[in-house]
């Protein structure tokens, strides 16, 4: 990491971002875990890219807020410090607006969605897929993750990020072999 870089991360005040995501604590992820671990996944995957910029962080872990905890407003996003405003746009901008399909919605960030919008969808998407294990969820339910990854997501990272677009193809191909075999060796269902 470059010492501008370093620079950058060591003068970012994130405290305030991460008190507000503990609120997705209690908030259980299909694959497993809570939204809360997600949110920091994301982050240091981000991180890992060596990302930097403060408003695509402070986004990383609370974007799923608005999404799964109700009682959240825009105005108390928006006034937690000076990139609040910011950070409130690309939380809105990946989050799922009523009443758009998950298509709709994967779409619009693909063909509207600004550059810091696709790199927060891929690292989104690398954490979810590295969560994906065969042998706890239906074949069914990893398929569609695959299809609307391979359909929407890797072409967001052409756009912004080789490394991540060699990633999710690794995830992807590594997921689809796992799921051939987890299959041949006994049918297990997922568990709750």
């Amino acid at each position: 990491m470059e010492n501008f870089e370093k620079d950058l991360l060591a003068n970012m005040v994130i405290a305030p971002y991460l008190q507000k995501a503990t609120a997705l604590r209690g908030v259980k992820r299909y694959v497993g875990g809570n939204q809360f671990r997600h949110a920091f996944a994301t982050f240091a995957i981000l991180i890992d890219y060596h990302y930097t910029d403060p408003v695509l962080l402070k986004a990383s872990v609370i974007h799923d807020l608005i999404e799964d905890v109700k009682n959240t407003t825009h105005e108390e996003i928006r006034g937690i410090d000076h990139n609040g405003p910011a950070v409130l746009a690309l939380v809105l901008e990946v989050s799922r607006q009523k009443p758009e399909s998950k298509e709709e919605f994967l779409k619009r960030i693909l063909t509207q969605g600004s550059t810091l919008a696709k790199v927060l969808k891929c690292a989104d998407r690398i954490s979810n897929l590295t969560d994906l294990h065969p042998d706890i969820f239906d074949k069914e339910y990893i398929r569609n993750m695959i299809a609307d990854t391979k359909k929407w997501v890797v072409p967001m990272a052409e756009q912004v990020n080789t490394d991540m677009l060699f990633e999710l193809q690794d995830l992807i191909k590594r997921r689809e072999t796992n799921m051939k075999f987890s299959s041949t060796l006994w049918p297990l269902k997922r568990r709750d």
